[in-house]
């Protein structure tokens, strides 16, 4: 495919975007180099007009001009899979940023790219292959211990048909540039298969059997999104909030107890102090899982809003490829990308260059699609030998003062599954998560009864109805059954759907914790017999009650203790009734 020097001549440059004329072969998302002076800069092409071709530059693009030369590679935008991804922190790009750091220093000097992997180091190989089996794209070929798992050496994605496999390497420890197997078609063409391989970022890897109707949940074990709003395995959720709605608590929270094997954290265009703070947090969070850190078995891609525009888009397709790379072990991968609005403000700003016609808000036409394509790279998987995997994709959005109506989240709505509403409102009153119980849905199916959540559901409706009458009418014009609704939507709120990330016993609950403790809720919600005698005897006892719920919340689940704040529950319960 590689042409040798196929050059162009820049004809005109607007911001980062040049205007390349050529007069051999060029095709869309193609990678090039612009080249000034001693640097090369990395740009794409993003669109093809006759001989002029149109790139975008990923890197700062001062003092490019008129007449300067462009080399073509005849290579799409790609990543390096293999062995060794994991608990490294990339750019958009796929450059590991430490060692990017340690050669130039803390500002990042343009035109410097370095290799994804590295290809001195010695893995432990073990062969799974035998010479003269048939194998497709996607077979397990070998595999290597990789931190907790064992990283599957595969059949290179791009192979199509079936191939017999000629030559087995024998367990050992090799680089990952080592031939591992050859393999050869029925026209005697062979291939070898490496440790590592390239993949194209805006290509799906469809190396499995079938795509399956993701149905499991996805146990977070934050009570609100498994009870109420659930996410399921291989599904897609995302979760708009104005800042400060505890964003970043409730990501940190999913990446550590969500059930994923492998978290992918995007920080696209977020500002550098909340990509600082990943950065600085994350390699220290607790895995629950193994007891060490959660970055053993995690991969950030960064990508701050103060490096160029154009590689934001570059970082969400990196991050989707390496989950579903991850995704072909039978390993279930989950990606928070953060945020998505950053990377449709780049995709406005290349689409009014390119000086297209602008859709709502000046957003390019085609970004309902763009985000839907992105969204479906999620998905349960059945690989070639039967097991499964899959891809869940969390996308944050972060409309312009919390306006849920702008674009973007719009068009995030329409493909999602699940959609987690953080509301200003609550992180004011310091409800944590901030997830609004009202506002928020799921098509995913609850661990939970759904006859159960239907009453909750409306429970809560009814509860903030008798509240939003109270603030006009006073506690002294509200009838007393109104009030016990009001108090009852009040203790859900507080009991289930408030939820301590910062504690030990609080900070998770199960899937079983969270079937048993719902229904002791549901015993009040649901209690017909309630008798008080005026609104403040109603109010003392739900909040006697609403505080033995908060500390049995602390108690670790089947201790002593647990059972014994039980028994104070019960008797609260039942006192009331017969009061």
């Amino acid at each position: 495919m590689h042409h040798e020097g196929n050059y162009g001549a820049v004809v005109g440059v607007n911001g980062n975007m040049l205007t390349v004329e050529f007069d051999t072969l060029v095709t869309q998302n193609e990678v090039a180099y612009a080249i000034i002076g001693e640097d090369r800069l990395k740009c794409e092409v993003i669109r093809v007009r006759n001989n002029r071709a149109d790139l975008q530059v990923f890197e700062d693009a001062r003092g490019l001009k008129i007449g300067d030369k462009v080399e073509f590679t005849g290579e799409l935008l790609s990543v390096e899979l293999g062995p060794g991804l994991l608990t490294r922190v990339f750019d958009g790009l796929q450059n590991p940023l430490n060692d990017l750091a340690e050669k130039s220093g803390f500002f990042l000097q343009r035109g410097l790219y370095l290799p994804a992997l590295n290809y001195e180091k010695e893995w432990k190989y073990t062969p799974v292959a035998n010479v003269g089996d048939s194998v497709v794209a996607g077979d397990v070929i070998g595999t290597v211990p990789e931190g907790i798992f064992d990283h599957k050496i595969m059949v290179p994605f791009e192979l199509q048909g079936t191939w017999t496999v000629s030559t087995v390497e024998k367990a050992g420890s090799y680089n990952i540039e080592h031939v591992v197997a050859v393999l050869e078609d029925e026209r005697g063409n062979s291939a070898n298969v490496t440790m590592v391989q390239n993949w194209p970022v805006k290509v799906p890897i469809n190396a499995y059997r079938e795509k399956l109707m993701p149905k499991e949940s996805m146990i977070t074990q934050t009570r609100t999104i498994d009870t109420f709003f659930p996410v399921a395995k291989g599904g897609t959720f995302c979760t708009p909030g104005p800042f400060g709605a505890g964003k970043t608590v409730l990501q940190h929270a999913i990446s550590r107890f969500a059930e994923a094997d492998v978290v992918i954290i995007a920080a696209c265009g977020e500002r550098a102090g909340e990509v600082v703070e990943i950065l600085r947090e994350f390699p220290h969070l607790d895995d629950p899982r193994t007891g060490k850190t959660l970055m053993d078995r995690s991969i950030i891609i960064c990508n701050t809003s103060s490096m160029p525009v154009a590689a934001r888009e570059a970082s969400v397709y990196t991050a989707v490829t390496l989950a579903e790379y991850y995704r072909q072990m039978g390993l279930n991968a989950l990606l928070l990308a953060d945020s998505t609005s950053r990377w449709a403000q780049a995709l406005r700003e290349m689409s009014g260059r390119l000086e297209e016609i602008p859709g709502e808000e000046a957003f390019p036409a085609y970004l309902e699609s763009l985000i839907a394509s992105f969204y479906e790279r999620a998905g349960l998987v059945r690989l070639n030998d039967g097991s499964t995997g899959s891809v869940t994709i969390g996308g944050s959005v972060s409309p312009a003062g919390g306006n849920f109506e702008e674009p973007v989240t719009q068009a995030t709505l329409k493909v999602v599954g699940a959609f987690l509403g953080l509301s200003r409102e609550r992180s004011d009153a310091r409800r944590y998560p901030a997830i609004h119980p009202l506002d928020s849905w799921s098509k995913y199916k609850s661990i939970v009864d759904e006859k159960d959540i239907a009453a909750a559901r409306n429970a809560l409706r009814n509860g903030n109805e008798v509240g939003q009458m109270m603030k006009v009418v006073g506690e002294e014009g509200t009838n007393i059954n109104d009030f016990i609704a009001y108090l009852k939507g009040e203790f859900l709120d507080y009991v289930y759907l408030q939820q301590n990330t910062f504690d030990e016993v609080d900070g998770a609950t199960n899937e079983e914790r969270q079937n048993y403790v719902f229904k002791k809720v549901m015993e009040v919600m649901e209690n017909k017999n309630f008798k008080f005698d005026s609104k403040d005897a109603a109010r003392s006892y739900f909040l006697e009650l609403r505080q033995l719920f908060i500390d049995w919340n602390y108690i670790a689940q089947k201790s002593d203790d647990f059972i014994a704040q039980e028994k104070l529950i019960d008797q609260k319960i039942m006192g009331c009734v017969n009061a």
